[in-house]
């Protein structure tokens, strides 16, 4: 059965079953446990999450693998058990994106979001001892 919230992006109308479970929450965001994945309006790398808890909430997602083609994140073994995944499950990286108030965009690979498609489970991770940045600039094209 289908259930709406009202969100900044207009009415949603949504399968609770779909619904992306972040069982520790984002960071920062630990009580907003489930998401939506926004219809993507326009052709490209970047999507929406929406909040399902808190219609005021939502993320601008991506993979960082389209502009850092070396990054990597294995997920350890807790980590799959949260995402309910074997060693052989698939597990997506993703990263959150942000747009400064000049407009630069910034992607957060030092948290980057674990995602399991069969279980429809995500984890954000804190790495430790990384030399990657929460906000690292988009990689510039040379013409």
């Amino acid at each position: 059965m289908m259930e709406k919230i009202q969100s900044r992006f207009g009415e949603i109308e949504y399968d609770p079953d779909n619904t992306l479970l972040f069982p520790e929450g984002l960071v920062g965001f630990e009580n907003l446990r489930k998401f939506i994945v926004m219809p993507n309006e326009k052709e490209g790398p970047l999507f929406w999450i929406q909040s399902v808890e808190d219609p005021q909430i939502a993320f601008i997602l991506t993979d960082p693998t389209s502009f850092y083609y070396d990054y990597r994140v294995v997920p350890d073994g807790r980590e799959r058990e949260k995402l309910g995944i074997d060693e052989s499950g698939d597990c997506l990286i993703v990263s959150v994106v942000s747009v400064s108030s000049e407009r630069e965009i910034t992607l957060n690979l030092a948290a980057p979001i674990l995602f399991a498609p069969e279980t429809n489970r995500a984890l954000q991770v804190i790495l430790e001892g990384t030399n990657f940045s929460p906000q690292t600039p988009l990689p510039t094209v040379e013409k």
